[in-house]
């Protein structure tokens, strides 16, 4: 009896260290499925920082399955444990990346839009403007200057097709800036305009 009753517990104490004792390499593809879904999102452009976080923790993961791997007595519970957690971490990461995207693809079109519409009252004002000879070789340059703004314009929308949403952005920005200061120009030239014709009076 005594035997029989050994013999079960050398059984239950095999299996558990057996069971304990194999390597989890589901949970290690499942984590690793995760990170790459991420990845195939962009997060090596869009958060690119979140994304060396989570590859450090799998790194200190597969640490520690090594150090297991060196033990007589296996066990990779720890290591299961961090992978669920970064699985988690993973999945959370690549709906990060989504909403980032879509965050930053907004600003892009919104940035597009403005750009657009400071070219536009830059026309009108310069259309209006006060017309002399001492003014028409400024207005023929902002003329050209305006054409080029329109051009550089239309290179914005690609780079938003293509998912360069800081670039876009960026680009678009520099545009405004230069068309408001060419609508600032012409206001102030016929703010000059409108004093002296006070003054005249």
């Amino acid at each position: 009896m005594k035997k029989l009753s050994f013999l079960l517990i050398g059984l239950t104490l095999a299996f558990t260290l057996t069971a304990c004792g194999k390597q989890p390499v589901e949970e290690i593809n499942s984590t690793r499925s995760a990170i790459d879904a991420a990845v195939s999102e962009g997060a090596e452009k869009y958060t690119a920082d979140d994304l060396k976080a989570v590859n450090d923790k799998l790194a200190v993961v597969m640490d520690e399955i090594k150090v297991q791997d060196g033990k007589l007595f296996k066990n990779y519970d720890k290591a299961k444990q961090m992978l669920t957690a970064l699985k988690v971490d993973a999945d959370s990461l690549k709906a990060k990346v989504i909403t980032v995207k879509e965050e930053q693809r907004a600003a892009a079109v919104a940035a597009l839009d403005s750009a657009s519409s400071s070219i536009t009252e830059a026309e009108a004002l310069l259309a209006s403007a006060p017309q002399g000879k001492g003014s028409a070789a400024d207005i023929a340059m902002m003329k050209g200057d305006l054409q080029g703004l329109q051009t550089a314009l239309g290179e914005v929308q690609p780079l938003i097709d293509s998912g360069d949403y800081a670039a876009a952005s960026e680009r678009a920005a520099s545009i405004q800036e230069k068309a408001g200061t060419i609508a600032a120009e012409v206001r102030a030239a016929q703010e000059r305009l409108a004093a002296l014709k006070i003054r005249r009076k």
